[in-house]
């Protein structure tokens, strides 16, 4: 009888053993999974919902996400369409879970393509930089910066200081 007892509590033991190593196998990947997660990736899951973000120069623009790639998403409101570079965004509520892994064309869609889109339009814009805000059309889109015509003459800002770029406004 002590044999029978014996090898049930090893039993027990080997099966406790093998609950808490197999929990902390999925704590684990849980935590990797995680630590993979862009801010990006948890806004491109807020599309069709809204979204409250305060920029790098302080101001605050929320709406619906409408649209969202790595390097940026847009907000709306009405007829307001707010582009904001990723690199601008410093908080951002709410946010949930992560979307699936972004698509091939997700990923390829960088600023310079929605910056480019928007210069075809001939929209009237408003650009916010960290050196102020610029009202007029995007004539030319670089590698890195952009020609804006301003009632003053073209100017040109680089995106590293780009902090939104509204059109319906």
């Amino acid at each position: 009888m002590r044999w029978d007892d014996l090898f049930t509590d090893l039993q027990a033991q080997l099966q406790a053993a093998a609950d808490v190593e197999a929990h902390l196998e999925v704590v684990e990947l849980a935590e990797a999974e995680i630590a993979r997660t862009t801010m990006a990736d948890r806004w491109r899951a807020r599309r069709g919902q809204t979204l409250h973000v305060r920029l790098r120069d302080g101001s605050d623009r929320d709406g619906t996400v409408v649209d969202a790639a790595q390097e940026w998403f847009v907000l709306a409101r009405g007829s307001r369409r707010v582009l904001v570079p990723a690199a601008a965004v410093v908080l951002a509520r709410p946010l949930g879970p992560s979307a699936p892994p972004p698509t091939r064309v997700e990923r390829s869609l960088r600023l310079g393509h929605v910056l480019r889109a928007m210069a075809h339009e001939h929209l009237d814009v408003l650009v916010a930089t960290l050196a102020g805000t610029y009202r007029g059309r995007l004539v030319r889109v670089g590698a890195d910066h952009l020609d804006l015509a301003t009632e003053g003459g073209v100017v040109t800002l680089a995106w590293g200081g780009l902090v939104s770029v509204e059109s319906g406004t």
